[in-house]
This record gives structure tokens, sequence and C-alpha cells, in this order.
């Protein structure tokens, strides 16, 4: 069973090689299309452009769909959080961990206090 909806905070930290996650490096990486943009625009952001594809390459094999009433209770959680800062990737992956029996791993502290959260900073 899968333990994990992998946050694109812990992604990047896995691959920056943060300590903090290295417990997590044997669990498999659930994420959707929205977390893959995000960790590609980290990865460009901070290493060369081949490095970056090859990592967009080695997580699209970990991206999930995302179906029509996962994305509306999230963008419904997005509105219901409104006061915090939240991306549409986040309250998408939020959404689908919690339909799907899996913690949320994270460092964002916009979901610390949250129910389903495994916070690792």
């Amino acid at each position: 069973m899968v333990k994990y909806f992998w946050d694109s905070y812990a992604v990047v930290e896995v691959i920056k090689g943060s300590p903090s996650y290295a417990r997590y490096t044997q669990e498999p990486v659930v994420i959707t299309i929205f977390n893959l943009a995000e960790i590609y625009w980290a990865a460009l952001n901070e290493l060369g452009e081949e490095e970056s594809d090859e990592i967009y390459a080695h997580y699209k094999q970990s991206v999930v769909e995302i179906d029509d009433e996962i994305l509306r209770d999230a963008i419904k959680f997005r509105k219901k959080h409104k006061n915090k800062n939240l991306s549409y990737a986040d309250c998408i992956g939020y959404n689908y961990a919690l339909k799907n029996n899996m913690k949320f791993l994270t460092g964002d502290k916009e979901f610390q206090v949250l129910e389903n959260v495994e916070f690792t900073k």
C-alpha cells in the first residue's frame, strides 16, 4: 500500500539531498501533473536543462490521474482556506491524498496543522 502523496516541496527536498527527507527515499512517489510542473520549474531554476529533463522523465512515471471530483473538491478547499497561500497543485494533491487514504507529505507550513499531513521540515 502506498503511504504518501508527495507535495512538490517534498520531492524538491529529496532532489536537493535534504537529510530530513532521507527516510522517505525508499517510499513510492505519487504526484499529479501539476506537481511535476512545479518540480520541473524548481529544477530548471537550480540545475541545468539536461539534468532537469532527467528529473522530469524520472518523476513523470509517478504521475496519477485526477478525476473531476478531486479537482472540484480541491478548488473548494482552496476557496475555504483562501486566507492561506495555497497553490492549486497543493490543494489538488492534498485532496487526492484524502480520497486515497494517503498522508500528504510536505514541509509547507500552511499544511502543518491540517489533518492527514506528515509535516517534515
